[in-house]
């Protein structure tokens, strides 16, 4: 039987027995992983603030589904330490842990039903069936899939299945529940809708969710907390506003998106290219050179531009703005902004 008492299932989960009230929920201290010499994270460290929702946001291959696994126990770490709440579960196998793990591609046991399928953790753990049942229909309820508690996987679809996942890995009440693009096998629609409801549950239970994505707007649109991954290194940890008005280095404004990175006076600068403007090199041009692609996006209409010096560079504007004063591919352009506009970066 899981060591967490049970208030409720929207009240805040009891830790285990050993754990205090530890301002984090999980840290890692000083975290490496190497296979085979080959350094997959290199010295990591990070703290997660109790009950927060945190993204780690990266391109494919910066390490960040290794952390989430090494977080969950499900890799060992080759250096380091990993905190959950005040206790060091580095050695700790995962259902020791008080983690639980949500995968990509769901993993339910096609022969079960949904019911079965959230259930069945507590069935491992020798909870009676009568028990076990209830709560998980207490959970499929949670997730609004309490009317099909009796189907099986195949005949529920991606989003259901994707619910039915969620409240197994909720079932046990972990202290952290962790996330691996949990959203990326869904249509566009879907997965927005299931933003949304990744973020009432969190709010709900108030446990902490550590979600890995490749998602900028993913990791902006939930995140408390987001982490930004390259080559095994974290680059930058802050709120997604911080991370959106002031990011650190040139790879972390390339990478966020919406950002120009350009010369600066002692070093480069970023520029989100919502605060630059289309003109012509008669306005105070700060790059000037030939409008390269118009795309349309509704309210908003993004403008390329590649200078003189061969630089890439965009200004993001509203369709009024374009519309009042169009201008097309291989026109001759320049980009201007404010100076409190311009971000100094460290590299």
């Amino acid at each position: 039987m899981n060591a967490h008492s049970d208030p409720g299932v929207s009240g805040t989960p009891v830790p285990p027995a050993g754990y205090k009230d530890a301002p984090y929920d999980v840290e890692l201290v000083a975290v490496s992983k190497s296979y085979a010499g080959t350094i997959a994270v290199d010295t990591i460290s990070l703290r997660i603030p109790k009950a927060s929702y945190c993204c780690l946001l990266g391109p494919s291959g910066c390490g960040k589904s290794t952390t989430l696994r090494m977080i969950a126990g499900h890799e060992p770490v080759s250096a380091g330490d990993i905190l959950i709440g005040d206790r060091n579960v580095t050695d700790n196998p995962p259902i020791a842990r008080g983690t639980s793990m949500m995968f990509q591609n769901y993993a339910l046991f096609p022969h079960m039903s949904a019911l079965d399928n959230v259930a069945y953790s507590l069935k491992v753990r020798g909870v009676p069936k009568d028990e076990r049942r209830a709560r998980a229909r207490e959970f499929l309820d949670l997730v609004q899939m309490g009317q099909y508690a009796e189907r099986p996987p195949a005949l529920l679809s991606g989003g259901q299945q994707q619910r039915v996942a969620l409240a197994r890995a909720l079932i046990t009440r972990p202290r952290v529940l962790l996330l691996d693009e949990p959203l990326s096998a869904l249509d566009p629609f879907l997965r927005e809708r299931m933003r949304g409801e990744l973020k009432r549950l969190q709010r709900e239970l108030q446990i902490s969710f550590v979600h890995v994505t490749h998602s900028q707007d993913e990791a902006m649109a939930l995140a408390d907390l987001v982490v930004v991954m390259e080559a095994g290194h974290i680059r930058q940890a802050a709120p997604a506003r911080d991370i959106f008005e002031k990011p650190n280095t040139a790879f972390v404004a390339r990478f966020i998106g919406g950002h120009n990175v350009v010369p600066g006076g002692n070093g480069s600068i970023a520029v989100r290219a919502d605060r630059c403007r289309i003109g012509s090199s008669a306005d105070q041009a700060r790059l000037t050179g030939h409008v390269s692609s118009v795309e349309y996006l509704g309210a908003l209409v993004r403008v390329g531009l590649i200078g003189d010096n061969g630089l890439e560079a965009a200004a993001l504007i509203s369709d009024r703005t374009f519309f009042a004063a169009p201008v097309e591919p291989g026109q001759a352009a320049a980009l201007t902004w404010s100076d409190e506009d311009a971000h100094a970066l460290a590299d």
